[in-house]
């Protein structure tokens, strides 16, 4: 089929460049999906019948640059406008163990998307707007079908992420219910997820929680075993389904805070989240929210010891009070307008008493609502030193 008039990414000045170098290549993947979709398109990779030795000197006759990103596989990344491209010679599965594949190249299309995961991702386009789908993927899209390339049960097993995908494409594109096949193959591949890398599953969790409104994912995970075998800790789909009904942000640790029942601190080691991502969830859980009936020194005080974006995350946990939402949001964090220095400035000499003064100090400046200013710490400060 050709697409009238062609989609927009396709006059992308960078990306014409590129197919003007490699002019057999097509776009594949996402962003024919997307294109389809009426979605915006943000990264375009292609996939050409040219060897990766031949893209390198096709692009460097071209006067473009590449990097070897991932040659081994058959991948090279043409860079344009300072903007790369990955360039993927087409492939054929040779072998696979439910984890990585062993290929071969090929100068077929079909073949080549025979190997991909779902139809709504097997599709290519030419540099006109003409798309290939030898398996069904713009009628899966219209109607909101995640459905395996061939069989089921097959592509499963040649990789056991696959299950994950699944979702995380169900959560963005799919309606209705899903396809048998798939859900068969799915409960069938539970007990390969054992043999995934705890990073993958990590990384295709966050996207399915990261999705607009990841509902009836997290339900068919739930009903297919998917989800105890991702999340032993522990699960409530309840407590995240009504987190989803606030509004919250779309953030992946929220609402896997929400979602998760057991020990954050074990499953932050186990799936190994960021530092980053593994603190805001202990920090999450750690704490209540403020009641919706909290006085300006309370919110104050609590913008003073806790991070704003936690607070947020609390109350959006706590059913997402917009009043109190908009406070927290509005409120400037208070500053504790001294330090050390300041107190040796005064005469007092390094040591543990010093840091219990400032101690002190903090303490009282908390008490007060956080108001006290630079002067107003300093005289106190003097005053107390004046007691010593």
């Amino acid at each position: 089929m050709i697409l009238a008039p062609p989609p927009a990414f396709l006059t992308d000045p960078a990306l014409r460049v590129v197919l003007a170098a490699l002019p057999e290549a097509r776009i594949v993947g996402g962003a024919v999906r997307d294109a389809l979709a009426g979605r915006d398109v943000a990264d375009v990779d292609l996939a050409t019948p040219r060897l990766p030795a031949d893209v390198v000197a096709a692009l460097c006759d071209a006067g473009l640059k590449s990097a070897p990103t991932g040659i081994e596989h058959g991948t090279v990344t043409a860079i344009a406008d300072h903007r790369g491209f990955e360039v993927t010679t087409l492939r054929r599965d040779v072998a696979t163990d439910g984890r990585r594949a062993v290929v071969a190249f090929t100068e077929d299309f079909a073949e080549d998307a025979a190997r991909r995961d779902f139809t709504i991702n097997a599709m290519s386009m030419t540099p006109d707007g003409t798309v290939f789908d030898y398996f069904g993927g713009v009628a899966d899209l219209r109607a909101g079908r995640v459905r395996f390339v061939g069989d089921a049960a097959a592509r499963v097993a040649e990789d056991f992420l696959r299950v994950l995908r699944f979702f995380r494409f169900f959560a963005r594109y799919g309606s209705g219910e899903p396809d048998p096949q798939a859900m068969a193959a799915i409960r069938a591949g539970v007990p390969g997820l054992a043999r995934l890398s705890a990073e993958r599953v990590w990384s295709e969790l966050k996207r399915i929680l990261a999705a607009p409104d990841p509902r009836s994912a997290v339900a068919l995970m739930a009903d297919t075993g998917v989800l105890v075998a991702v999340l032993p800790e522990g699960f409530s789909t309840a407590r995240l389904f009504a987190l989803l009904d606030t509004g919250a942000p779309a953030d992946p640790v929220l609402r896997l805070a929400a979602l998760l029942e057991g020990d954050a601190a074990a499953l932050s080691e186990r799936l190994r989240l960021s530092s980053a991502e593994a603190a805001f969830l202990a920090a999450l859980r750690a704490g209540t929210a403020l009641p919706p009936s909290a006085a300006a020194d309370d919110i104050r005080r609590a913008l003073a010891e806790v991070p704003r974006e936690v607070l947020l995350g609390r109350a959006w946990l706590a059913g997402g009070d917009a009043g109190l939402l908009a406070r927290l949001a509005a409120m400037p964090a208070p500053v504790f307008a001294l330090h050390g220095r300041d107190l040796k400035a005064a005469g007092m000499p390094a040591g543990p008493a010093l840091g219990a003064l400032l101690r002190e100090l903090r303490e009282w400046w908390l008490a007060r609502g956080c108001l006290a200013g630079a002067a107003e710490l300093r005289s106190e400060m003097r005053r107390r030193l004046g007691e010593n």
